[in-house]
């Protein structure tokens, strides 16, 4: 059974592959990235869980996952709130961003099967299409697939896993680049050194589309910083 919560998406309570918090939390992870719950948003438990049709506990369970994870931080009297990434927070994970993908797509150059660049060609379609209907969701979704693929490519199963605790704020990262256009185009061209087989080309490329994205995102700050009133 499916619940629907406007304009948040759907949230399966039957699904049984992962423990029931997990759900939740993966499931606000998704609101968050997708801005539905934007920074400042106070997340309330009892309403998060009449929307998922859940109990409060792992509602509450969930919440503590994802302020481990930088999404969250509990505020006195107004419990949970979606935190706002710093400039620090930015600048720490673009260096992240930089080193590991930098390696991963090295490593992708000489490994990668001919399916692995099969289905990283098909979140490209993907993302075109969703482009050129204006779906944004749907966009930023394929976006991060595209850059979570790139990392299998690399079959380091040791670099994944340092990884996966910070795919979710590097995808939140994603969705604050600029024209998506420019991104796409970057996105191919990553691809196409990759599946050149050449592992320097294909890090010059990672590196370079890294930094790029690290100027944009540090030019929205700036701008969102200089047309927020002082208190």
């Amino acid at each position: 059974m499916s619940r629907q919560a406007g304009d948040a998406g759907s949230f399966d309570i039957d699904a049984d592959y992962q423990p029931l918090r997990d759900r939740v939390r993966d499931e606000l992870r998704r609101r968050i990235i997708d801005d539905v719950h934007p920074p400042g948003t106070r997340l309330v438990e009892s309403e998060i869980a009449a929307q998922l049709g859940v109990s409060r506990v792992p509602v509450r369970e969930a919440m503590r996952g994802l302020e481990s994870e930088g999404f969250v931080r509990t505020v006195p009297r107004r419990g949970a709130v979606v935190v706002e990434l710093s400039a620090q927070d930015i600048e720490e994970l673009f260096d992240v961003r930089e080193a590991l993908e930098v390696l991963a797509c090295r490593q992708a150059a000489t490994r990668a099967t001919k399916a692995d660049l099969r289905r990283v060609r098909s979140h490209l379609t993907r993302a075109r299409k969703a482009l050129d209907a204006g779906d944004h969701v749907a966009l930023g979704h394929a976006n991060e697939a595209f850059h979570d693929e790139i990392l299998k490519l690399s079959h380091n199963d040791l670099l994944q896993t340092v990884l996966h605790p910070l795919q979710g704020r590097l995808h939140w990262l994603l969705r604050k680049t600029g024209d998506p256009y420019d991104l796409l185009a970057e996105h191919t061209a990553l691809f196409e050194a990759i599946a050149s087989g050449s592992p320097d080309l294909a890090a010059e490329h990672a590196r370079h589309h890294n930094r790029l994205n690290r100027e944009i995102v540090r030019r929205l700050m700036a701008e969102r910083t200089r047309d927020t009133p002082s208190a």
